[in-house]
């Protein structure tokens, strides 16, 4: 089993809050800003698409599937944030058969991953008003990568994952703003069922930036809007 190298910076310590029923982060500077997957997941296209999904599986199904889904995804999560803290100890995940699949699976991908600054941790910025917990920061193949992990019943279409690297620029502007870091790469890794990983490596580049920018002043307005009555 491989050992992980890790790069010794000091996490941003932050609380998350709840208002109005969705997640925000509490900044150092005492700052309340929404999380990227708060103000993405707000977008009204994807809202739309989501109604038009739980009515087309039923609101039952629809349920069963997320939960399913969340709770798949929050353990393999764990167990490839213990894996690359070299603490992974498998007795712990003998009960979990799909996400220690899922694990096994794509294990041969997380081997590509070295000199780890920071895990499931905090970021912020003060410019975009946005805040996150990036899975990963690290080299990837060798490049300095934000790196998001996935799981999924199956392979996910191109178009499906245009809203990750939304998410991952994100991260790293957070990261140069907070840390003078800046990254190559944008590095999604889609754990499956079906048990063959799906990789995607691209650099950051100005459309998704541009889209987390509609993303933003969306939400900004909605919020604005309910300020207002």
């Amino acid at each position: 089993m491989k050992l992980f190298d890790h790069v010794g910076i000091d996490p941003i310590e932050m609380e998350t809050v709840t208002i109005d029923g969705k997640r925000y982060y509490l900044t150092p500077s005492g700052k309340h800003y929404p999380s990227i997957t708060t103000v993405i997941g707000s977008n009204s296209k994807k809202q739309a698409g989501l109604a038009k999904w739980r009515a087309r599986v039923g609101k039952e199904k629809a349920q069963l599937k997320s939960t399913r889904s969340a709770a798949r995804g929050t353990r393999y999560h764990k167990l490839v944030e213990d894996y690359l803290n070299n603490e992974l100890d498998k007795k712990r995940y003998k009960d979990m058969p799909i996400p220690w699949f899922m694990f096994n699976s794509s294990q041969k991908v997380l081997d590509r991953i070295n000199n780890i600054y920071l895990q499931e941790a905090a970021l912020y910025s003060d410019t975009l008003e946005i805040a996150g917990r990036v899975d990963c920061i690290a080299e990837f193949d060798g490049e300095l990568s934000i790196i998001d992990f996935k799981t999924s019943e199956k392979k996910k279409k191109e178009e499906y994952l245009l809203d990750y690297y939304v998410q991952e620029c994100a991260y790293a502007c957070m990261l140069q703003e907070n840390y003078n870091l800046s990254v190559k790469q944008l590095v999604t890794i889609v754990a499956t069922e079906e048990g063959d990983p799906q990789v995607s490596v691209v650099p950051p580049r100005k459309e998704y930036l541009f889209l987390l920018q509609d993303y933003i002043q969306e939400y900004r307005d909605k919020h604005a809007r309910q300020l207002g009555g």
